[in-house]
């Protein structure tokens, strides 16, 4: 659970996901004011919804000024807190001022800059101020590195900004003139995958499609990367000759994908399944296609990908476009997923085996493996100074959130109300003690690199994981006295001596269900043996609540009365010590359960 990993060199697709989320996460904070910005400009513009003359006057000075001191406010944030973010805000002055184009790329290079040069100057001065002069120090150091900062930006990073920017505006047109924009797509589609989503759509996208719809008044590329079509036509595909939980949980991930946004709930079925990829790439490729010939685009950012931020940043006259990109991407993804379900026999084994190997994972992960005291101890120990857990994703928005939000409600349903569950994006991780990061594997590598010392565990879908109910059992179990040695459960008693030893203590009066869990292989026997018990109750007419719970979700208080094993018994103590207990050498032991229902 708590992976270490030797000290070794980063590798070169982390080196690539952090600097892609280091674009995208100046961006991303600050997609509201470019909604705000798009949203303005859609309705108040003199093209616009209700044009008004008075309001439109605001749309190039949030473009020219307010964005770009956001992003670069950001930027110097993500580097040195908040003196970082205020000389990188006075650093972009000096890339604004005079340009005849937004400079999004200029903040995103003299924000970072500005947050690194105050950091590295501290570094070298802040320790040796005397005590008194704190204040006149950190005032006037951040003024005037940020004054020189803004003078080498007018002179410096200005003019290689503007001629960068001029570059890539007429790349983009060029390669749109040829009308080979939508290939693009063939290195999008698995980018997003690989959870560089976010980096491709916010770090790259965004900022050159604000650019070109400041001149034309709407961008395709706003399209490229949040077009929710391929992803809904693979989950659509799953859903209908799919296997296995695949199937099952393919119809909810398509409502989730499509109307809230969140793409990553799709990439785990291509992650199984490989090829379907092919699907993804040959969905957005026709997306994008019809984009550019139908005349789509958006006045700003769609985020999160969702129908609904698309319809809303639609410009007037341009929804029949959007809609039928969209759509066409989905037919399309849905087509070649079909044909890929139907024709890749081997790769559906595989998706079986997946399967397989995850409900292994499930079974492991609820205690079903017979382990030692000393090996469920040793478990339980490593959660006992877990004070905080966070989800940390590539963007710190959509899937993380939705992970946090199940294990909270599982933490709650255990009563464990004392350890806050919280979502942000990896690369805003601080070290801290009592940290517990849960990150999807992908980003498992950069998720340690930000926090070396904190407890760490991996999975492949925030949104399914069996791992989540190892995390409460054991939270659960470090927060709970170990109970006092006692002489009632020793495996060699007989069924009459453990009768006597264990039903002395049993106050069977308040006792409002009994519980069979399962901690072992066998849960074919607690089930046979839960069975069992509600026809022994019937038989006696008594009506008392019988179940058969995992470990993890077992009340612990003394309304419930467990049966169990002599060998469950050793990892029940270490989770619960308020439920009553009932052991038994044999589960489906007739006459015992008899005897135990005649108490009721």
């Amino acid at each position: 659970m708590n992976t270490e990993t030797p000290k070794q060199s980063v590798s070169l697709k982390a080196r690539v996901q952090k600097l892609g989320t280091a674009l995208s996460g100046m961006i991303m904070p600050n997609i509201g004011a470019i909604i705000a910005w798009g949203l303005i400009t859609a309705i108040f513009m003199a093209q616009g919804w209700f044009p008004v003359k008075h309001i439109a006057i605001l749309i190039q000075p949030m473009l020219h000024y307010l964005l770009p001191l956001l992003i670069a406010y950001v930027g110097g944030r993500m580097v040195y807190e908040e003196r970082g973010a205020v000389v990188g805000a006075i650093a972009v002055m000096g890339v604004i001022v005079g340009a005849k184009i937004p400079m999004f790329l200029g903040a995103m290079i003299m924000g970072p800059l500005g947050g690194w040069c105050m950091k590295k100057f501290d570094a070298l001065f802040q320790d040796h101020i005397k005590s008194g002069f704190e204040m006149i120090y950190n005032n006037f150091s951040s003024g005037i590195i940020g004054m020189l900062l803004a003078i080498f930006g007018v002179y410096v990073i200005n003019p290689l900004v503007v001629a960068g920017s001029n570059f890539m505006s007429m790349g983009v047109t060029w390669i749109m003139h040829i009308h080979m924009l939508p290939l693009a797509n063939l290195f999008i589609e698995p980018a997003k995958v690989l959870f560089l989503n976010n980096a491709v759509g916010n770090g790259i996208l965004v900022p050159l499609g604000i650019q070109q719809a400041a001149s034309l008044g709407k961008s395709v590329l706003f399209l490229m990367e949040s077009n929710p079509g391929p992803g809904l036509g693979i989950l659509l595909a799953i859903m209908l000759f799919g296997k296995g939980n695949a199937k099952s949980s393919a119809p909810g991930a398509a409502i989730i994908e499509f109307f809230g946004g969140i793409h990553e709930i799709y990439f785990p079925y291509i992650l199984m399944q490989p090829v379907l990829i092919l699907a993804a790439m040959a969905g957005g490729v026709t997306g994008t296609f019809l984009f550019q010939v139908l005349g789509g685009g958006l006045k700003a950012a769609a985020s999160p990908g969702s129908i609904i931020s698309i319809l809303l940043m639609t410009p007037r006259g341009g929804y029949i476009a959007n809609l039928l990109g969209v759509g066409g991407a989905c037919l399309v993804s849905f087509l070649v997923a079909t044909l890929l379900l139907k024709t890749t026999k081997a790769k559906d084994d595989d998706l079986e085996a997946k399967q397989k190997q995850m409900e292994a994972m499930k079974a492991e992960s609820k205690g079903q493996p017979m382990v030692s005291k000393k090996e469920a101890q040793q478990a339980v120990e490593s959660y006992k100074d877990v004070r905080r857990i966070i989800f940390a994703c590539d963007a710190g928005m959509g899937s993380s959130a939705m992970g946090a939000s199940l294990l909270r409600d599982k933490a709650k349903k255990a009563g464990i109300n004392d350890v806050p569950v919280t979502n942000t994006a990896v690369s805003r991780l601080k070290d801290e003690p009592g940290l517990l990061v849960i990150t999807q594997n992908e980003l498992a590598e950069r998720a340690q690199e930000r926090t070396p010392q904190a407890m760490h565990v991996a999975v492949d879908n925030f949104l399914s994981s069996p791992k989540y109910d190892e995390v409460v059992t054991n939270l659960k179990a470090a927060r709970q006295v170990e109970p006092a040695p006692t002489t009632s459960s020793q495996p060699s008693a007989t069924p009459q001596q453990q009768k006597t030893a264990d039903w002395q203590d049993v106050d069977f009066g308040r006792v409002k269900e009994v519980d069979f869990i399962h901690t072992d292989q066998h849960r074919g026997t607690a089930t046979m043996a839960t069975q069992l018990f509600k026809e022994e109750l019937q038989q006696a007419g008594k009506d008392v609540a019988v179940k058969r719970l995992a470990l993890a979700d077992l009340p612990d208080d003394d309304h419930h009365l467990v049966i169990v094993t002599p060998a469950a018994q050793r990892t029940l103590k270490l989770r619960a010590t308020h439920v009553q207990v009932i052991v038994l050498p044999n589960l489906l032991d007739q006459e015992q359960l008899a005897a135990i229902s005649q108490q009721f």
